[in-house]
């Protein structure tokens, strides 16, 4: 009990330091007044202003699919990276591979949106193709999301006993459906955390998309850069608690889902 005492403390000011913020943010988002400073009544007027700001809205169904499309095309490639490194043993340079699918999760962030910026300059110049806008920017997340798919997959398949997938293949069973029917199943829970992830990093991302998107292809995170540095607005923190409360949501529904009886 003691120790619980002790940790206390501790734990409730880390935690009011992670969610008062956001929880004044909710506050401010019903304040009657412009100044984001001090709370004058209560009104529902700036979620009406969000939904009437036309650039914000935008922006943000742009980021939603362009966070789609990145977290699919990671997940792709990314749970193919991690079934390479944990199922094909130590094949020619795998450590070179290993260091290739590693590197977007230890460089910063500056360098990998220039080093796609150039790449994509050269192949429009060469090509005429990738010119810069929303594909681009799916490109570039769906890049260093991968990473973070090959990571969570390789841990989920290193765990598993892979004596199912060579039972499959001694009863006959082909590699490609032993990879389909046995261990796309098993790594499912990995595969969807992975995509999970590649997305939130897709929507998050304000470091590279400035750097691979063009004329039209502003995406949310770039719009609040922007508008924070001419002043917070409370149609910035209703938005921001509209997102608060999608993703609370979607971790309730998880959490529900993990009690249902045959599951946890």
């Amino acid at each position: 009990m003691n120790r619980i005492g002790r940790l206390a403390l501790p734990l409730g000011l880390g935690f009011a330091f992670l969610y008062l913020p956001l929880l004044l943010m909710a506050v401010f988002s019903f304040n009657d007044s412009r100044l984001v400073t001090s709370f004058s009544g209560f009104s529902t007027r700036w979620y009406a202003a969000l939904w009437r700001n036309e650039a914000l809205m935008e922006a943000l169904f742009l980021s939603l699919r362009i966070a789609a499309i990145a977290a699919t095309g990671a997940t792709i490639l990314g749970t193919l990276a991690g079934f390479a490194l944990a199922r094909l043993g130590r094949f020619r340079l795998r450590a070179g591979f290993a260091a290739v699918i590693a590197a977007p999760l230890v460089m910063p962030e500056v360098i990998t949106g220039l080093s796609l910026l150039l790449l994509f300059v050269a192949l429009d110049q060469a090509f005429g193709v990738f010119g810069r806008g929303a594909t681009t920017v799916a490109i570039g997340h769906a890049t260093f999301g991968a990473a973070y798919v090959a990571v969570v997959v390789q841990a989920r398949l290193s765990e598993l006993d892979a004596s199912l997938e060579e039972a499959a293949m001694d009863l006959g069973a082909r590699p490609w459906g032993v990879f389909r029917r046995i261990t796309i199943p098993l790594a499912a829970p990995a595969i969807l955390a992975g995509w999970l992830l590649a997305f939130t990093l897709s929507l998050d991302d304000l470091v590279v998309a400035s750097f691979v998107s063009g004329p039209g292809a502003t995406t949310l995170p770039m719009v609040v850069f922007s508008a924070v540095r001419l002043g917070l607005t409370p149609d910035l923190y209703a938005l921001a608690t509209l997102l608060v409360l999608a993703v609370a949501a979607a971790l309730a529904l998880a959490w529900w889902l993990g009690l249902r009886p045959g599951r946890g």
